[in-house]
């Protein structure tokens, strides 16, 4: 079986990329061309990790730090789905229902019981949280970021529940 392990390679006529296979791809739409025809991420080209600026590397959003191109597809096609399904007048409307401050969280589990999705069935989340940015830029809807708890009063706590730590801040 053939390796393809694509990577970026600079020469004089350019940005071109090698793949492990011994082919040289001249510019990146070729290279996306050749992981997508190899079963790689046409976004990371195979390495699993993405760079969203010079220095900093983090695992591919698009093949879920896989560097495949299934799970790719798959993202793609859950997120085409959700901004199908989900629309920002399902969102403007389940807004509408709530009588004062709402979280994000709140939004996204009406939406997603109103739509009968099991939890983890469509990135409804990201859908509702874009939707809801929406309606902030409109000026249909404030967004705010409100502190966990107040401590005195001169410091608030906000929980982190991704990192499970607390933050303070002193004013």
């Amino acid at each position: 079986m053939t390796e393809h392990a694509i990577s970026p390679q600079t020469g004089i006529l350019g940005d071109a990329y090698a793949c492990g296979c011994g082919v040289i791809l001249g510019g990146r739409m070729s290279a996306e061309l050749h992981a997508a025809e190899n079963g790689l991420c046409s976004s990371c080209l195979g390495s699993a990790e993405e760079e969203p600026a010079p220095g900093l590397t983090r695992p591919c959003a698009s093949c879920a730090g896989t560097g495949r191109r299934r799970e790719q597809v798959t993202w793609q096609l859950a997120h085409a789905e959700a901004e199908h399904l989900i629309t920002i007048t399902v969102v403007r409307g389940v807004v509408a229902g709530f009588d004062g401050p709402f979280r994000l969280s709140e939004v996204a589990d009406t939406v997603r019981n109103g739509l009968g999705l099991p939890a983890g069935r469509l990135p409804v989340g990201p859908r509702v949280r874009d939707l809801l940015l929406q309606l902030q830029a409109a000026g249909e809807i404030t967004m705010l970021s409100a502190p966990d708890e107040m401590v005195g009063t001169d410091m608030v706590l906000y929980r982190d529940p991704q990192w499970q730590r607390v933050r303070t801040l002193g004013f």
